[in-house]
């Protein structure tokens, strides 16, 4: 219940339990009905082109028996040109239809990639936030852009050919009967035995595209995060090592890609087999029945003829059998997807939660991520609008956990978490969200400009907001001295900024939002002090009537903060002001006069501070660039 975990959707095991071809198309035909029904006539047409073409393809061979036995056997030469003139015709016709078929249907399953897309995106994007935690960004770019390609040929020329070629086997199978039905009987049995064969390959092959797919997307997200943290990478000289580790993913690739080739090659000898096979056979019982009078010359150069329809089907299953097969493993791992239940579509969020004022309650709230390791446990607590409260305790200790629940990422194992007196567990995210600010240490931007990147926070908002928010948060200072001024592309994560510049628009992002529930996560302790000073101005006006939550990890930057909650093994261990828990001696004097003196013994030249008391109520020397994210509190 904390974590959210998968509901629905198609397992490996699932996967496993189909049988046939017929049975993969059973389970998946629910989402191709879906697909199929606003494409209808698009694909109705296409069947009705496809049926012209096979038709048409046939004039030719039809033709063979009346060229050998009546034009020249019997010197007929007025029915040549009737022949000449229906083969043309016929020509122009499948020429026509094939061009028709393709436009129409090759669209037809290229917009459906792009719908698929969207929508497996839109899905994942509404996803609770354990799923991210569970699942690499590459993995799931290789989920939304790869998995649906093969989807095509469901929808595409691939079935349509498929479904042609098998009728086009039908009506040769009868004019073969009629012409000679030992020769067809012989030739029926072979493609009988093959056709049985091929449908075991075929689920067999089918779990290798479903691995394909995996490693593809292992690997394509190790890529991404290696590209990512270029930096990280090239600081520590590691090109040759992530080199390695992206190699080891491309032959683990390619030995998938080389398993189902030979898989493929198999299946195309055996194709090539029968058809040896089969000619023989025909060319055998073919002449005895010549030689008997039996069978006529045309008939004969006829029936091998249509054979070539009956036959080229189950080399047409070779290929778009196997691409069939692939897309129904890719189908799988989409459905996989779908399968997950949406952040929002807990049943119990059915709340639309109005304007807040902003009081958040913890009431004797336990949490895990994982059965049995318990996070957070009997926590409990008040924060009334208008207040601030830190968060301080040693790393893992719980406070980023509370944090995500204020930020309902999580639901409580037990107890609640109520906003105005509201259980958070049973309200709608869209309309608890657009109440929320966050500002982060790691603030993150996108590739776009610096208007873009504010207003994200509110997509609506007019030119003159979004620049009382940049007035507000200093970042006209720097915008105003770039040639393209807000317009300016701040590059992939921001990289194009400053840290300072970069905190400064995520201020002015938050300012824009306007929430009633702020969470400032040790929003400024990496910049440098002319930046932190111009930032703490616009966290100031950002925090005045708000509901706020500070994570922080410099103590000296929460000593004017309304509570402060010291949080250890998951419990809230104190809580009061910076003076009452200073007086306590326990766990935040402990903590508040360590830092104290470390920072003193970094920062202070030597005898500096060694007249002041270690439990004297002073500010700490900081660093050049020291003050924290709430140095206004200080």
């Amino acid at each position: 219940m904390g974590h959210g975990g998968r509901r629905g959707g198609m397992g490996p095991e699932a996967s496993k339990a189909a049988k046939s071809p017929v049975q993969q198309m059973k389970n998946v035909w629910p989402e191709l009905r879906e697909m199929i029904r606003p494409r209808r006539n698009i694909i109705a047409l296409g069947f009705l082109l496809m049926v012209l073409n096979k038709l048409s393809g046939l004039v030719l061979p039809l033709s063979t028996k009346y060229l050998i036995d009546d034009v020249i056997g019997q010197n007929q030469v007025g029915l040549l040109t009737y022949l000449v003139l229906a083969i043309l015709g016929a020509t122009l016709v499948q020429g026509a239809t094939s061009f028709a078929l393709t436009q129409l249907l090759s669209k037809a399953g290229q917009s459906l990639i792009a719908e698929l897309r969207q929508k497996v995106q839109r899905h994942i994007g509404l996803l609770p936030v354990a799923y991210y935690d569970a699942n690499k960004s590459g993995t799931l770019v290789s989920r939304i852009m790869t998995d649906v390609e093969g989807v095509r040929n469901l929808i595409g020329t691939g079935l349509v050919e498929l479904v042609g070629g098998l009728m086009t086997a039908v009506i040769s199978l009868f004019i073969l009967l009629s012409i000679s039905p030992v020769m067809t009987l012989v030739t029926a049995g072979a493609v009988g035995v093959f056709g049985v064969l091929l449908s075991k390959a075929f689920v067999s092959i089918r779990p290798v595209f479903r691995e394909r797919g995996k490693i593809n997307a292992e690997v394509t997200g190790r890529l991404t995060e290696s590209l990512g943290g270029v930096r990280v990478v090239k600081g520590y000289h590691a090109e040759e090592r992530e080199a390695e580790v992206f190699s080891k993913g491309a032959l683990r690739l390619l030995e998938n890609v080389f398993k189902s080739l030979t898989m493929m090659s198999l299946m195309s000898l055996s194709s090539t087999v029968l058809m040896g096979l089969v000619s023989a056979g025909v060319m055998f019982v073919g002449v005895r029945q010549i030689f008997s009078g039996t069978l006529s010359l045309g008939d004969f150069v006829m029936f091998t003829t249509f054979l070539a329809f009956l036959i080229a089907p189950v080399f047409q299953v070779v290929g778009i059998g196997t691409q069939l097969t692939e897309a129904f493993a890719g189908l799988d791992r989409t459905r996989e997807v779908l399968g997950e239940r949406r952040e929002n579509a807990e049943p119990n969020r059915t709340i639309a939660i109005g304007p807040i004022q902003g009081t958040v309650e913890f009431k004797d709230v336990d949490f895990s991520y994982e059965e049995g390791k318990p996070v957070l446990k009997g926590v409990g607590f008040r924060a009334d609008p208008g207040t601030v409260t830190a968060l301080v305790g040693s790393s893992g200790s719980g406070k980023s956990t509370i944090i995500s629940l204020i930020s309902a990422f999580h639901i409580p194992n037990g107890g609640t978490v109520t906003v105005d007196g509201v259980d958070l567990s049973k309200v709608r995210l869209d309309t608890f969200r657009t109440q929320l600010g966050v500002v982060l240490q790691d603030t993150f931007l996108f590739d776009g400009s610096i208007d873009d990147n504010i207003a994200f926070a509110r997509p609506n908002a007019t030119k003159e907001q979004i620049r009382e928010a940049c007035r507000i948060a200093r970042v006209d200072e720097f915008a105003e001295r770039f040639d393209e001024k807000y317009d300016t592309i701040v590059g992939e994560r921001g990289v194009k900024l400053s840290g300072g510049q970069r905190q400064r628009v995520s201020i002015a992002r938050a300012i824009l939002a306007d929430p009633r529930i702020l969470i400032l996560d040790e929003a400024t302790s990496s910049l440098d002090s002319e930046s932190e000073a111009l930032i703490q101005e616009g966290l100031k006006y950002l925090m005045k009537g708000r509901t706020t939550f500070v994570i922080a990890h410099r103590l000296s930057t929460i000593r004017r903060a309304d509570q402060i909650l010291v949080v250890e093994d998951g419990q809230i261990v104190e809580r009061g002001t910076h003076d009452s828990l200073y007086a306590l001696n326990g766990r935040y004097w402990d903590l508040y006069t360590r830092q104290h003196g470390l920072e003193k013994n970094l920062f202070l030249a030597p005898g500096e501070g060694d007249n002041v008391p270690e439990s004297a109520e002073v500010k700490p020397a900081r660093p050049a660039g020291g003050g924290g994210p709430l140095g206004m509190l200080s």
